[in-house]
């Protein structure tokens, strides 16, 4: 079975025209090391860094699934205004934000973060409290780059994994390897 990669993290409307060319590169490649490794790509179905890294992983052949907060394609596009180019299948959860992003955390084996604001924190506390191999790339901004202070700030005890690395390629393997070594546990 291939591995589940979510990819969580900034979905703000001034990306991915507002990203800078460094953070854009590196969810590119995010999305090319995901396809190369034949991993099965899930996100939030939405717009700016996790849109860009799912773009880049399926022009190169990785199957990306997405996870709507709508109960349906119109309310995906219409209400919540989120793509539907990005995704070969979408899961229309009905659950709204916080309901997806519990859905979309349990879905994955490995959970990265790329920048992110208080959506990306909320599931970054769900795979710390679920006992997930986290990786956090590094120099994206938001959650990515403040996750190791936070999660010292309001320590919990969990079997959580969590990695960071601003080499998209490393950060990916080692989220790979860990995930390994969690399930031959």
């Amino acid at each position: 079975m291939k591995i589940r990669v979510g990819v969580m993290g900034s979905a703000n409307d001034t990306l991915p025209e507002g990203v800078s060319d460094a953070v854009r590169e590196k969810a590119e490649r995010l999305g090319r090391e995901i396809a190369a490794r034949d991993c099965l790509l899930l996100t939030g179905a939405t717009t700016g860094l996790t849109y860009i890294v799912a773009k880049s992983a399926r022009l190169v052949g990785a199957f990306h699934i997405g996870i709507s907060p709508a109960s349906n394609e119109r309310e995906h596009s219409e209400e919540y205004k989120l793509p539907l180019d990005s995704c070969e299948a979408i899961i229309y959860t009905g659950f709204g934000l916080k309901g997806r992003n519990v859905v979309l955390v349990r879905s994955c084996d490995v959970s990265i973060f790329i920048g992110g604001s208080i959506g990306s924190l909320n599931e970054l506390t769900i795979a710390h409290d679920e006992g997930r191999v986290i990786g956090c790339l590094t120099g994206t901004g938001g959650v990515a780059d403040e996750a190791e202070r936070i999660l010292k700030l309001f320590p919990k005890k969990s079997e959580a994994c969590v990695l960071h690395g601003d080499d998209p390629a490393r950060l990916l393997m080692a989220c790979l390897e860990a995930f390994d070594q969690m399930r031959r546990v």
